[in-house]
């Protein structure tokens, strides 16, 4: 039997005589990266930051409840991605500052069309979510 490549939502599969077949991928990791809870924050602050750039304590203190070491992980992770550039400025004491790549300010388009459907649904997931425990008590 032949297999076809096919994608649904830019995600491809095989259709097989036992139906669709979806195997992990290399985006993968970058689903996983920008579904990330604290991704979609550091990288909307960047974006409505005045010069579009922040110091890592201009960050802690616009993120409500992040960690030290979330917001150091989570910044190594979108430079290491590409989509964040971090500026070393070697004075006493030394500043760094982070803002947005231009393939990072790409990305925003796409993760507010993530988040308003998430705005838009949020009242409504809540509500199925307490009908399904309510119904297995």
């Amino acid at each position: 039997m032949i297999r076809l490549a096919q994608h649904i939502y830019g995600r491809p599969y095989e259709e097989t005589k036992h139906g669709p077949l979806f195997r992990p991928c290399a985006p993968h990791s970058v689903l996983a990266r920008l579904g990330d809870k604290w991704t979609i924050l550091v990288m909307s602050h960047l974006a409505v930051a005045s010069g579009h750039r922040l110091r890592f304590s201009e960050l802690m203190q616009g993120i409500e409840g992040i960690t030290q070491r979330m917001l150091t992980l989570t910044l190594r992770n979108l430079e290491r991605d590409g989509l964040l550039a971090r500026h070393y400025f070697p004075e006493v004491p030394p500043r760094v500052e982070y803002e947005l790549t231009v393939m990072g300010a790409s990305m925003l388009p796409a993760l507010e069309g993530f988040t308003s459907w998430i705005r838009d649904h949020w009242p409504r997931i809540e509500e199925c979510r307490r009908a399904y425990d309510e119904a297995r008590k």
